[in-house]
């Protein structure tokens, strides 16, 4: 049996609101194998680090550092936020086996493409992701706009 799920989404969504209290978009990651070992987990950084690509699936796969490549196949992706497009490509482009989701209310992203490669995904549809998300999107729209590429 694998890493339990609700550990996995507490673990990003705390990365989530490390970004929001950092004054960033409210985005967390972690990346654990099968076996439950955490190989590390991130947050959105676009805002903290002047970044154009560091979303929280991304700052995730940076924070595990270089790893090799049959490492990823074994692994679960958690996001407190269905994966963008280029958050989708990274997690195709490394074999990452599973995608769990705490939401796709506020945004949803490649989820089908994510589907159509093989790769299990799952939304846990959690009211506290969501409500993140929301404050920050009423709070910040403009930001959320830029990180999303609409502005």
């Amino acid at each position: 049996m694998g890493f339990d799920d609700k550990k996995g989404m507490d673990i990003a969504y705390e990365e989530a609101v490390k970004g929001y209290e950092e004054g960033g978009v409210p985005i967390g990651g972690c990346l654990i194998k099968e076996d439950g070992t955490v190989l590390g987990s991130g947050h959105n950084m676009r805002f903290q680090k002047d970044s154009a690509t560091l979303h929280g699936e991304i700052s995730t796969l940076e924070n595990c550092g270089r790893l090799k490549g049959n490492v990823y196949k074994d692994c679960t992706m958690y996001t407190t936020l269905s994966p963008c497009d280029m958050c989708t490509g990274a997690i195709i482009m490394y074999g990452i086996k599973r995608v769990v989701m705490g939401e796709n209310d506020t945004f949803v992203g490649g989820e089908d493409y994510l589907r159509q490669r093989g790769i299990e995904v799952v939304n846990l549809n959690e009211q506290r992701c969501k409500d993140i998300m929301n404050k920050f999107i009423k709070e910040r729209p403009q930001d959320w706009n830029e990180d999303i590429g609409t502005e």
